[in-house]
């Protein structure tokens, strides 16, 4: 495009980090320049001046690196990491999960899915909604013994397995796209590995997650970093109702009895489920999908399954039968979630959510009533606004804070500039010593499990301090 001809665009960016008070608003325009918004005020930027990365850096990357170091820490990705992956390797969005067309009870299941929807805070149904509309008609339709029932059971067979095709070919685009493929799961890796990166002292990672794909386990594969889940076994893993706090050590040569926590090692949670996930019989399982595979539907022919359908996938809120409680086996991932987050001393950090999940919003919300809980969103946009409108609700400004709109919410440029290096090892303490040494700081005392950082200002950046 001629230069005359070029159009800057500008975008709003939201952050609120480490002391203020307030969200600053800033535009972005596409020459990287940014300004405060005319009605947003700053204490660490002038109303009138323009700044950079180099100007944000300071404020996000110390203040991250340091949230990352709490006790516990948990990280809640959702359909905003796979869109971005998506997007990175092949230009376009993945498959997302707008309304879908019932052939039976059409206008009854859509209605219903709208009022649940309202009830959550959310103007419109999605698929998510109608599938559990559609559930609950069926059981109904089969207590009535009404012969409607299979054709609805059909119905719901046929829009999962459109759904689930729908998310195999997002995983194919990114798996075929060759050159821009390694690019994304580099940034990927390096974004895992960022919150991964744990000292051996600190309680290990939690991955949360309420995507259906498996982005975050090739990405993990290709990391080297261990999952730990709920499932047990090699050929078919199954999943388990008792929490084992299962962990990997090893032993250091040459000594003996005091095994050491495996560095690269997290605990997963996937809570709606996945599309490798099958009820068999009483069990759920798990099931060698290929990542990107062509259709789930020859993988379900195992004689293992019993010749499953598309209905036996377990995607949220598609509930296994005969059981006490519909929600098996979501009720055990959301009580995962809840222990892990609500517990003093923990860093819950969102990427990619928007908030549309009230059981989520929930525990969220009786996580900040713990004084020593913070909470971290990240997102590329609100276009809902329902990031903004939970901040307000729950009213603990001290204890959020935001990174959110096209530039402080883009994976390649957060990745690149703004979260901590995928190693915080001892290499980083000893850059603490050194600068220590050079601002003519007292010595460390060595007895001590705490380091006295120098007193800087908050605008320093490393390379000024050094």
């Amino acid at each position: 495009m001629p230069e005359e001809q070029k159009v800057n665009t500008t975008h709003l960016n939201y952050i609120k980090t480490r002391d203020d008070s307030d969200i600053v608003v800033f535009e972005t325009s596409d020459d990287d320049k940014f300004k405060l918004s005319k009605k947003s005020t700053c204490s660490w930027i002038d109303g009138e001046q323009e700044f950079t990365k180099k100007e944000l850096r300071p404020r996000i990357e110390p203040w991250l690196t340091s949230l990352f170091q709490s006790e516990h820490l948990n990280l809640l990705i959702g359909s905003g990491l796979t869109h971005a992956v998506h997007h990175l390797a092949t230009g376009k969005n993945a498959a997302g999960m707008g309304e879908v067309k019932f052939n039976n009870f059409s206008d009854k299941i859509s209605s219903a899915s709208k009022s649940s929807a309202k009830c959550s805070g959310r103007e419109e149904g999605n698929f998510e909604d109608q599938i559990r509309v559609a559930n609950e008609l069926l059981r109904g339709l089969e207590v009535l013994e009404d012969k409607k029932a299979d054709q609805l059971r059909d119905d719901i067979t046929s829009i999962l397995t459109n759904f689930s095709q729908s998310i195999l070919t997002s995983e194919k685009g990114i798996a075929e796209a060759q050159e821009e493929r390694e690019k994304a799961f580099n940034i990927l890796i390096n974004f895992l590995m960022s919150f991964a990166s744990r000292t051996g002292t600190r309680d290990r990672l939690n991955i949360f997650t309420t995507n259906y794909d498996r982005l975050i386990e090739a990405g993990a594969e290709l990391a080297g970093l261990h999952l730990l889940d709920r499932f047990l076994g090699n050929l078919m893993p199954i999943f388990r109702s008792s929490r084992l706090d299962l962990d990997m050590h090893y032993n250091p040569p040459g000594i003996r009895g005091e095994p050491r926590y495996l560095e690269g090692v997290s605990r997963f949670t996937k809570l709606h489920g996945s599309i490798d996930w099958v009820q068999a019989d009483k069990d759920i399982r798990r099931i060698g999908l290929p990542f990107g595979a062509k259709s789930v539907d020859p993988y379900l022919k195992s004689p293992a399954l019993k010749n499953a359908t598309a209905h036996q996938l377990m995607i949220y809120p598609n509930s296994a039968k005969d059981r006490e409680t519909a929600a098996y086996p979501y009720v055990e991932l959301f009580r995962d979630f809840a222990a892990a987050t609500c517990r003093p001393n923990s860093t819950l950090v969102c990427y990619g959510y928007s908030f549309g999940d009230e059981h989520i919003n929930r525990i969220i919300e009786d996580m900040l009533t713990i004084p020593s809980t913070h909470l971290v969103i990240i997102s590329y946009d609100d276009p809902l606004n329902r990031i903004i409108k939970t901040y307000e609700k729950i009213g603990r400004p001290p204890q959020i804070s935001l990174l959110i709109g096209n530039h402080l919410g883009d994976l390649k440029i957060l990745t690149d500039h703004y979260l901590p290096k995928s190693a915080i090892d001892k290499a980083t303490f000893r850059m603490s010593e050194l600068l220590k040494q050079r601002l003519g700081t007292q010595e460390p005392d060595t007895k001590s499990t705490t380091i006295a950082l120098p007193q800087v200002s908050p605008d320093d950046s490393l390379e000024d301090l050094i």
